[in-house]
């Protein structure tokens, strides 16, 4: 018997299908067996990755469908109030204008790095269609956010390339960006393939550097500061759309962290000693450029929140953080400076926090939270 060379995506897996691909664009195995249940993973595929059904992981799908029906638009949101404020020459201190344009330059490439990596990488690599299904949605919502931030952009009159091109000029800035990069060039080499437990704990530590840290640690500050200027009656449009973002970011970090935990049910031998003391070093390194990044944009208190508040506060989501893919925290237990802050992903009310618009924007059914 000769061997046969398969194309790098094809993955063989004894009780599998031997024609099954990661990439779902491999040539149709002809007479192939229906698809198993016990047949779909989250990586390495054993079964053909454009069936949806039989389902095997229904979170994957109800989170799908909890963004279709969280679906907005940044221009729904008016801007007028924020325009006039933005233009007052009292309006706002220097430090309140200095936070607001660190705050809009930090968010306005990082969706971006969110969306290259989903459909670059991730989607590459996540071998699951419902898995895929919520991938093609939060690539959507990540489009959507960075509409966002061209909309707030644009309304205000803000210098473009000063905004977008802050990830690359503003160190606290570039940092972070430079971090999370460095964990995904790797696995959007098209040379790269998991399979192996090397290549497989790389991808978990990717998953872990965009939906834990990037989308779960990194842009809490940057909530936290333009909700608490909204909580003031000030830049309110902004403000209402952050808390539609928090409310996706949520869903998307939910979406991660199963992943992550799913992955290590079904791989336990990834899961190592080595690599959870990596990862909490990941975490403890995360939490400090975001603790630069806290000082750099607020060099002096306002609005209630000073540089060590927010210190305190990555600390608190940080041991969350943890927890949540089952690791000892790293700081000492501490309490929540901004227990306020979950009040922002209630949008299940008459009105929004701002009481600028209903926001009760749902479609299909409400949501359960």
């Amino acid at each position: 018997m000769t061997d046969t060379l398969l194309p790098p995506s094809v993955t063989v897996v004894p009780g599998g299908d031997a024609g099954a691909d990661t990439t779902g664009l491999g040539e149709i195995a002809r007479g192939a067996g229906r698809v198993r249940v016990d047949d779909k993973s989250m990586i390495n595929a054993r079964a053909d990755v454009n069936q949806l059904l039989p389902m095997k992981y229904r979170w994957a799908w109800d989170k799908y469908l909890a963004g279709c029906n969280n679906h907005w638009m940044p221009t729904e949101v008016s801007m007028q109030a924020d325009i006039a404020l933005w233009k007052s020459p009292n309006g706002l201190t220097a430090d309140e204008r200095r936070m607001i344009k660190r705050n809009l330059g930090f968010f306005a490439t990082s969706e971006s790095l969110v969306a290259n990596n989903i459909v670059l990488a991730v989607y590459r690599h996540l071998t699951n269609p419902e898995c895929r299904q919520y991938l093609l949605r939060q690539a959507f919502e990540e489009a959507v956010h960075t509409h966002t931030f061209q909309y707030i952009c644009e309304s205000l009159g803000l210098n473009e390339g000063e905004l977008f091109n802050m990830y690359r000029e503003v160190p606290s800035i570039t940092d972070k960006a430079a971090w999370a990069l460095k964990h995904t060039q790797n696995i959007e080499d098209p040379q790269f393939h998991t399979g192996t437990s090397e290549t497989d704990q790389a991808f978990l530590r990717d998953l872990v550097a965009f939906y834990v840290v990037f989308e779960g640690m990194w842009f809490y500050t940057g909530f936290a500061q333009i909700l608490s200027l909204g909580r003031r009656n000030k830049m309110v449009g902004i403000a209402e759309q952050y808390q539609y973002i928090l409310r996706d970011e949520s869903t998307h970090l939910n979406f991660g962290i199963d992943c992550i935990n799913q992955i290590k049910i079904e791989n336990p031998h990834l899961w190592t000693p080595q690599l959870q003391a990596e990862i909490r070093q990941m975490l403890v390194d995360a939490c400090a450029l975001e603790v630069a990044y806290s000082r750099d944009t607020m060099q002096a208190g306002m609005l209630g929140l000073n540089a060590d508040l927010c210190e305190q506060y990555m600390h608190f989501i940080t041991n969350r953080r943890c927890v949540q893919i089952g690791l000892p925290p790293v700081f000492a237990e501490g309490e929540n400076p901004f227990p306020w802050m979950s009040e922002m992903m209630d949008l299940k009310k008459e009105k929004n926090f701002f009481e600028t618009r209903v926001t009760e924007y749902q479609s299909g059914g409400g949501l359960k939270w």
